[in-house]
């Protein structure tokens, strides 16, 4: 634990004024319920070139249970881009519980708590979180899920920077990071027809995607996920998805992304995956991707 804790205080290093309670809660909670990669043995390549939107620096290796329990992966994205919706289905799929820091940021808000109105401010501005908050918000998620047995996980939306990168790296072994991409006129068209029930809190889009193909740039074609009859009423459209503010969103993640994608890069361990259009066209390929095309649950998690 003592070499955890000196690799994790090199880590944040220039992190303002942490507290003991959120260092300790970090060093417990990161290093006993994120490790547990050890629990699989055997490793499998991924398959180059299973789809064409695949993108490769080096070998790649995922670490492989019978059933797909306790792989450690990432979602990397632009807002928008779909991480939530492909990491749920994967973590259906395979098991382990799927992490979402932005659902952790909108639940601090909603409750009121300590850190809701700095958040409120953050997030209204389009700006991102502080590493401090997002770690301790994320022990704080770690510690309930340890509590209920939880092993392995499917983080979506952390690391968002090379701080957060390096503290995670200082206390657990990350598989796979996932970089899932899309062209930037459908990202915001995407992002400003997001809509949210207010009653049950599931998401939807009522936003039709049909961009032509020309200068040698394939078309894409994404249809509305609209809502069921009961839900369609209770429409909501999120504070923060606003032009100005997806767009300032998207910015600030382009400059900070870089530095976090060639850290997981140069480790051989970022997969690089281009949609190709909406879910339909696009879940089969990243299955195949990611060496899953064959999964014994796939039809009831693509259902």
């Amino acid at each position: 634990m003592s070499s955890v804790l000196s690799r994790l205080w090199r880590a944040r290093g220039s992190l303002s004024s942490p507290s003991s309670t959120t260092t300790e809660t970090l060093v417990v909670y990161l290093s006993r319920a994120l490790s547990t990669s050890s629990v699989n043995s055997g490793i499998e390549e991924v398959k180059a070139g299973a789809s064409s939107s695949l993108s490769l620096n080096k070998p790649l290796l995922l670490r492989r249970d019978p059933k797909g329990r306790h792989v450690q992966w990432v979602f990397l994205g632009c807002p928008g881009v779909g991480k939530g919706t492909y990491a749920s289905r994967l973590s259906n799929m395979l098991g382990v519980p799927h992490i979402a820091t932005g659902d952790l940021v909108r639940d601090e808000l909603a409750s009121s708590g300590p850190l809701a109105s700095q958040l409120s401010e953050i997030v209204s501005q389009g700006k991102l979180v502080s590493d401090e908050i997002i770690i301790d918000l994320l022990s704080k998620r770690l510690e309930a899920g340890d509590a209920k047995g939880e092993s392995g996980f499917i983080l979506d939306g952390f690391p968002r920077t090379i701080r957060q990168a390096e503290i995670l790296e200082g206390v657990t072994d990350i598989d796979l990071v996932i970089n899932l991409k899309l062209r930037e006129e459908a990202l915001l068209a995407k992002c400003l027809g997001r809509r949210i029930c207010s009653e049950c809190g599931k998401n939807y889009n009522i936003a039709c995607i049909d961009i032509k193909g020309e200068n040698g740039n394939p078309g894409m074609y994404m249809a509305p996920l609209p809502p069921p009859p009961h839900c369609a009423s209770k429409l909501i459209t999120r504070s923060d998805d606003t032009e100005e503010v997806v767009k300032e969103r998207l910015r600030i993640y382009n400059e900070m992304s870089q530095p976090v994608e060639d850290f997981y890069r140069s480790r051989g361990k970022l997969l690089e995956f281009d949609l190709p259009g909406g879910i339909p066209e696009s879940w089969p390929k990243l299955l195949q991707a990611l060496n899953l095309e064959n999964h014994e649950d796939k039809q009831t998690v693509a259902a």
